[in-house]
């Protein structure tokens, strides 16, 4: 890229982030009716404007196929007339839930006569860097205006046509409510420079928020100078105990791995305990043969069946996102505890067992930041939680951690009232 190119980039991340920055400042007094208003606007335009948005997936759905984009991917990327309907009714959940700005967390008085408060505030401007889901425009845009937050959205090349038909559908909902339309921006460009410029835009963006593969969080995570609110990889794990209904852990195995095989929150590696493997494992691998699963596994897990490929080192350690599932035996909770905590990317990971004390044990002892007794590790999603929706999943132990909602989109203040107080 030259450097007059160069130049250009900067300039527009430059206006737009102090559009942003504005915006975000007029947010911080918007009345709660006003936000859930443009919300609902904006769902009823996409549903007015479902045609747009479809013939606009399907620009970038064949530019995808070109490129050579994975089946996993190209699933991400694709909007049908079900997708669009749920992702303005997300939309309208978020609209649904409580204001948290201006809500005080906590108030004491103190001797002295003062009155203090922790009040929930936005953060400012969050910047979303995401690839090939499009519905994240509308997700990541809702999310942010309803915590009070300005954003600036950048997607990926490949659904850069989905995302824009989706930006126009949000701006329609901004206009109506009388709110500012560099609420929700999007970068015009797909030069991949101005993801660079992001990461360093102090001055203007509060907080970084990746959506994509391994080598966008990777550089996100290397380069930023903002705060980043970020997983690198979901390599998820269900754990069967001897302890467990046979019929209600082939149903979520299947389920947890086969539902949506390149979403994050899918199962990658399966564990059994040695005790379940005759009662539990013949039915749970036919299913998941049927249903068109590659399966890996440990060389107790071939003997025992001999559809079973041999897993490398490496198989623990990768995110498929694929119809590939790992299968390792182990000896109990605790050495399925070490497996998850040492293989695992402190995503999601779930126990199967009828045993409460078993359970807590699992819940307890690993570290990740959602942890999941009798269900599927698909679960893992901010509208499955009652967040209406999510603008990512945070693995980090500060701030925001799982699925980031409104609240997670939101710091707080101390508000100190006082009658006329010194201090001596």
């Amino acid at each position: 890229m030259s450097s007059t190119e160069s130049e250009d980039v900067k300039e527009i991340m430059q206006e737009i982030g102090k559009a942003a920055k504005d915006a975000a400042q007029a947010l911080v007094n918007a009345p709660a009716d006003a936000k859930n208003r443009a919300l609902n606007e904006a769902a009823a335009s996409m549903r007015d404007r479902s045609k747009d948005i479809l013939a606009a997936n399907e620009i970038d759905m064949e530019g995808g196929a070109k490129k050579g984009l994975t089946a996993a991917m190209l699933d991400r990327l694709e909007l049908n007339e079900e997708r669009v309907e749920g992702t303005a009714a997300g939309l309208e959940a978020i609209a649904k839930l409580d204001d948290p700005v201006g809500s005080v967390m906590d108030s004491w008085d103190r001797p002295n006569g003062l009155a203090i408060s922790r009040v929930r505030v936005p953060l400012g401007v969050i910047g979303v860097i995401y690839e090939s889901r499009p519905n994240v425009t509308a997700d990541a845009g809702g999310l942010c205006l309803k915590s009070g937050n300005a954003s600036i959205l950048r997607c990926g090349s490949e659904s850069y046509n989905s995302s824009t038909a989706i930006l126009e559908c949000m701006k329609v909902g901004l206009k109506a409510a009388n709110l500012p339309e560099a609420a929700i921006q999007m970068v015009p460009t797909t030069d991949r420079a101005a993801v660079g410029e992001m990461l360093i835009m102090t001055d203007y963006i509060d907080v970084i928020v990746p959506r994509g593969g391994r080598s966008l969080v990777e550089r996100v995570q290397t380069e930023a100078k903002v705060p980043v609110f970020a997983h690198l990889e979901g390599i998820c794990h269900t754990y069967v105990n001897a302890a467990s209904n046979p019929v209600m852990a082939k149903e979520i195995v299947v389920n947890a791995k086969m539902r949506r095989t390149g979403i994050c929150g899918a199962t990658e590696t399966l564990l059994i305990d040695r005790d379940a493997v005759a009662t539990h494992l013949p039915a749970i691998l036919d299913a998941l043969d049927d249903a068109g699963c590659e399966i890996r596994g440990d060389d107790e897990t071939r003997a025992f069946d001999n559809r079973v490929i041999a897993a490398t080192e490496e198989d623990w350690d990768t995110e498929y996102l694929d119809s590939i599932i790992s299968v390792r035996q182990v000896g109990g909770v605790q050495e399925a505890i070490d497996h998850v905590n040492r293989h695992g990317t402190d995503h999601t990971d779930a126990i199967i067992t009828d045993d409460a004390t078993t359970a807590e044990i699992f819940l307890n002892g690993i570290n990740s930041a959602i942890a999941v007794h009798n269900a599927s590790t698909q679960f893992a999603d901010g509208g499955e939680f009652g967040m209406g929706a999510e603008i990512g999943i945070s693995t980090g132990k500060m701030h925001a951690r799982g699925p980031v909602g409104v609240e997670q989109l939101t710091t707080f203040k101390y508000v100190v009232r006082g009658t006329g107080q010194i201090r001596p």
